[in-house]
């Protein structure tokens, strides 16, 4: 494990000398300097990390409990920053430290399967100028930084964020191919419905109840038990395998550390009111009793949570919606419970089209460190305008994903050979 260094930026430094612009620290002056710390133990950093966490504009998936499954089931190399003004922490970014043959990047831990990247920021951060604050997130953590990696990728990060500008905004950045798409939800199941066109939400919902009800009914189940929650999502495993196989497509919870990290957050128990990931399933009654037919996994941060996931059995009343009736009795109840935001993650999907008023655009923001890192920061942006231009021709997006599903297949028979 590398040590923890701490350091502060010197007046010779090209970035200078940070200053806020105002009160930073509590009574601080305006000549509070932001010192920049760098740590591979997410333990010494816990309970500062935790009163960040609290904040509705950090996102779950940099919270302290997501990124300590993450790395125990994935074995990160980790590198976290730590940005303060005398005693008040500004922000933590906790990377992890990927290498190639050619390139070691730094990104925020977990990105492979996040919805949205925001990093950990402290309130105090509004009181930073933004040409300050973009000098310590570049100069600053780049000087640094360097011995370790080439470039730092902030993917999937917002530029408005629960109706403010971000901090991470100041940086120059590219859309990300995909958006991710959020549903306020209002105090009531009505309240909430008027702004979708609830007559037809409800008329699609009595219709999966009616059908449902032809072949015994149904429970909408919420996993309480660990043992219950973790069968639910062996199941859900099961149902996507078969639709990837089904679509051609790539099945991206395929690898053993991903499904391990999944069962991880099962265990894991986040501060109230908060889950990190509950499992919420349909199970028919009568002569199909505890055949499940739809499953989702939810994460709460506070009043924002995220679907993590979806799947149905498409072998057994598929034509009765049942993952469409899932969300309309999770929606139900999260209402209830004072959830502000639901969350139906990033990408482009029908589905969630119909659910969603809010369109969230993503950015992805790529800081090179090395010479080696300036030439890959152009092939990420490249990489990044080519799937924008993929993603809108659907013939040739079909036909990308069918190749990854004959590779994927291919190597997996290898292994079992």
């Amino acid at each position: 494990m590398m040590a923890s260094s701490d350091f502060t930026l010197s007046p010779e430094t090209s970035a200078g000398r940070y200053h806020s612009a105002g009160s930073l620290a509590h009574g601080g002056s305006a000549a509070d300097r932001i010192t920049i710390s760098v740590h591979a133990d997410m333990a010494e950093l816990e309970a500062e990390w935790r009163a960040l966490d609290e904040s509705s504009g950090n996102s779950l998936h940099q919270s302290f409990d997501w990124c300590a499954a993450w790395t125990k089931t994935h074995g990160s190399e980790l590198l976290i920053v730590r940005g303060a003004a005398g005693r008040e922490p500004l922000f933590l970014l906790p990377f992890e430290i990927e290498r190639s043959r050619l390139l070691r990047a730094a990104r925020l831990i977990g990105s492979e399967h996040s919805n949205l990247n925001t990093g950990l920021f402290g309130a105090g951060i509004g009181n930073v100028p933004a040409a300050e604050l973009t000098a310590a997130l570049t100069g600053g953590i780049g000087r640094q930084l360097r011995r370790f990696a080439d470039v730092i990728v902030f993917d999937r990060t917002p530029r408005i964020w629960r109706g403010a500008p971000h901090p991470l905004a100041v940086l120059a950045g590219i859309e990300n191919p995909n958006a991710s798409f959020q549903l306020p939800l209002l105090g009531t199941m009505e309240r909430t419905l008027a702004q979708i066109n609830a007559k037809r939400r409800r008329k699609k919902m009595r219709i999966s109840e009616r059908r449902l009800a032809e072949i015994g009914g149904y429970d909408y189940v919420i996993a309480r038990e660990a043992q219950e929650a973790h069968a639910l999502l062996e199941t859900f495993f099961r149902q996507k395998a078969a639709r990837f196989e089904t679509l051609g497509l790539p099945d991206s919870f395929r690898e053993a550390e991903t499904r391990t990290f999944f069962h991880a957050l099962i265990d894991a128990r986040a501060p109230e009111p908060g889950n990190l990931l509950e499992l919420n399933a349909i199970r028919l009654r009568g002569e199909h009793a505890g055949r499940i037919v739809a499953v989702a996994g939810l994460s709460r941060k506070g009043d924002h949570v995220i679907c993590q996931f979806g799947s149905i059995d498409e072998e057994i009343a598929a034509d009765a919606s049942p993952g469409e009736l899932l969300f309309y009795r999770m929606i139900e109840r999260l209402c209830a419970e004072g959830v502000a935001l639901f969350d139906f993650g990033i990408g482009d999907q029908p589905y969630k089209r119909s659910w969603c008023t809010v369109e969230t655009t993503l950015r992805d923001i790529v800081l090179p460190l090395t010479f080696r890192g300036r030439l890959a920061a152009g092939g990420f942006r490249a990489i990044a305008r080519a799937k924008r231009l993929v993603k809108a021709n659907e013939t040739l997006y079909a036909f990308i994903q069918r190749q990854r599903q004959r590779r994927q297949t291919s190597a997996a028979n290898a292994d079992e050979a």
